[in-house]
């Protein structure tokens, strides 16, 4: 067959059209359009935040579509198509450069993400996300703000109507649909606890904080030396996590505290509430894995392995709580890289048949 510009053309539109035909055409006719179990309309202050979402470019950063290799915040549920029904546009994107928001809803406490939207580094200290300060927060939530105590911010207006912030907020929140809504409910269940125990003053919220730790975490000691090096790791872990709501010195005064209710823990009042006078780590260490739901105290069980979880144990004990119980007994076999700065004393030679050396 010779070839003419009349055959490539012809040639060229039907391999367009099969193109359109299988992408488009088939998918739209076979594809069930129908919800998920999860899904939910949106509420009119969410459209609203969705809008601004949008409009803002978040959407160029962040995805919402969870994959089955993803090991991350909202993995829990692998996205299905009917989870975006009617959804127009699709907001699915393609760039994780900050983390996937499809589960986002609840994972976080409404306080957190306030503070999150005005100033990410505030809750994320290495964030590259910029800072949405610039939308209005609604007056009733900013006069809460005023009265719990940001008495150096200006007065808001009396205006009681959602702000942009708030319909933002309100959007993030709703990722997850009716998965979203359950954990939210629970952040705003147990933030009355949690706001009820810090209200009765340091304490008490300290007392109700460890009553929450399950007893079987709360007389062990932290297993790893804290050497120099375990601080030294610590600290830029501290650093990279915990210094805009805890502050530099541990008193819960961060950057982020001014928004958040009940107040990040002040960790220089722990060393009157050690576990039978001797134990801090364990309960250090359970409440940074899994977070305290109903505070802005996140869970960083996804961001932080078990060693990290105990560094930052021993350089918050170390440092702010001016006590340590590493190696406080029982602590089992040795570590094996265990030093002689750790153990107090220098190294002593002992005999495979003897033992393990005394301190």
């Amino acid at each position: 067959m010779r070839m003419t510009p009349a055959l490539v053309l012809v040639g060229s539109m039907l391999v367009v059209w099969a193109a359109i035909i299988a992408v488009v055409v088939v998918p739209t006719y076979t594809i069930p359009d129908r919800p998920s179990e999860i899904w939910r309309p949106l509420t009119p202050l969410e459209e609203r935040g969705q809008k601004l979402f949008i409009a803002n470019g978040c959407t160029y950063c962040h995805s919402q579509y969870i994959r089955p290799m993803d090991w991350d915040i909202g993995s829990e549920r692998i996205a299905k198509s009917e989870d975006y029904y009617r959804m127009t546009p699709h907001l699915l994107g393609s760039e994780r450069t900050g983390p996937d928001l499809s589960q986002e809803g609840g994972e976080h406490s409404d306080d957190w993400q306030i503070a999150h939207f005005i100033n990410p580094r505030f809750t994320r200290p290495e964030s590259l996300m910029p800072s949405f300060a610039f939308l209005e927060r609604g007056g009733a939530a900013a006069l809460q703000r005023y009265v719990q105590g940001s008495a150096a911010k200006p007065r808001p207006s009396a205006r009681t109507q959602p702000g942009d912030l708030d319909a933002l907020v309100a959007y993030v929140q709703s990722r997850g649909w009716r998965d979203a809504d359950y954990r939210t409910a629970r952040q705003r269940y147990w933030q009355s606890k949690a706001v009820a125990a810090f209200m009765a003053g340091p304490d008490a919220n300290i007392e109700w904080l460890h009553s929450m730790v399950p007893a079987g975490w709360r007389n062990i000691p932290n297993p790893y030396p804290a050497d120099s090096a375990s601080i030294s790791r610590g600290q830029k872990i501290y650093q990279q996590f915990c210094i805009g709501c805890h502050g530099p010195v541990g008193d819960g005064q961060g950057p982020a505290a001014p928004y958040l209710l009940p107040r990040p823990l002040n960790f220089t009042t722990l060393k009157r509430h050690l576990v039978g006078g001797k134990y801090i780590g364990g309960i250090l260490y359970y409440q940074i894995m899994n977070g305290i739901t109903g505070t802005a105290m996140p869970y960083h069980k996804k961001d932080l392995e078990s060693e990290k979880i105990w560094d930052v144990s021993n350089f918050i004990a170390a440092n702010f709580i001016g006590y340590t119980d590493s190696n406080v007994e029982p602590k089992g076999i040795d570590a094996s890289y265990e030093t002689p700065e750790t153990r107090g004393k220098a190294p002593v030679f002992v005999p495979p048949t003897t033992g393990r050396p005394t301190r």
